[in-house]
């Protein structure tokens, strides 16, 4: 599996993303205590696994997940004072994990990624006890909830999530569909929390502006052929960047959590 967003800045980026969101609430909202056993299935360079680890305490035990050798030395690096912190590579679509081996495992930002995503949900599933939380983190709708907007950006803004759907399978409508899968696959006591990823009321700040420029550097190859070319790709990202820098309009995104019982 082929991590889109791959970038020489990527780490660095998913690491702000970690410690500047609502992980912290999400967690907690979806049930996460004190003493539980976690997977972090797709933990990146570990920021959201050392927050688990915090909250569940040395009594718990807390066991992160990657593909990238990058992201799990990093992880491992974060995570270095944890001793109830273990960092395994692995694909979250096989993990290769005992059945029933955990309270509580938590997955964000993942499933959007593979196309595989419900079969991944089952195997999340799998890994998780009877009666322990299966928990999905995933924005609904990323990039799209913008106003006022020019209406060719707007337009170019539906053929980019299009564009990315079709290239590589990233789906950025992926938050929505958590709860009908965790439904179909016999999960109970399913519930959604709606949180905002981002509320941006006026001009982005800089590490904003730099996480769109990353994003849209790292999805040209896939993305730019079928939007008219480079030129014209390189054109409406600079628009979309302007109108991050605009004081005078509102950004936003919402993050949806999905949260289910295996029976």
């Amino acid at each position: 599996m082929r991590y889109v967003m791959e970038s020489s800045d990527e780490a660095r980026r998913l690491l702000v993303q970690e410690r500047s969101g609502n992980a912290r609430d999400a967690l907690l909202m979806a049930g996460l205590r004190w003493g539980d056993r976690v997977l972090d299935a797709g933990c990146g360079p570990g920021g959201i696994t050392e927050l688990i680890a915090q909250l569940v305490g040395p009594s718990g035990h807390v066991t992160g997940m990657d593909l990238s050798e990058e992201r799990l030395a990093q992880a491992r690096q974060v995570n270095q004072h944890h001793s109830h912190v273990r960092i395994v590579p692995g694909d979250v679509r096989r993990t290769g994990l005992p059945d029933a081996s955990f309270d509580y495992t938590w997955c964000q930002f993942v499933l959007q990624y593979i196309p595989e995503r419900w079969e991944t949900l089952a195997e999340l599933a799998r890994v998780t006890r009877p009666g322990g939380k299966v928990v999905i983190s995933e924005f609904d709708g990323f990039g799209l909830g913008n106003w006022p907007c020019p209406e060719p950006l707007r337009d170019w803004c539906l053929r980019f999530t299009d564009a990315l759907l079709r290239t590589v399978g990233l789906d950025v409508h992926v938050g929505r569909k958590v709860f009908n899968a965790m439904r179909q696959l016999g999960l109970t006591n399913v519930r959604v929390h709606l949180l905002p990823q981002y509320v941006i009321a006026g001009t982005a700040d800089t590490a904003v502006y730099l996480d769109w420029e990353t994003r849209f550097s790292a999805l040209e190859p896939a993305v730019a052929p079928l939007l008219g070319g480079l030129e014209d790709y390189r054109a409406m990202c600079q628009k979309y960047l302007e109108l991050l820098a605009d004081p005078d309009a509102l950004k936003y995104s919402i993050l949806l959590v999905t949260e289910g019982t295996r029976p």
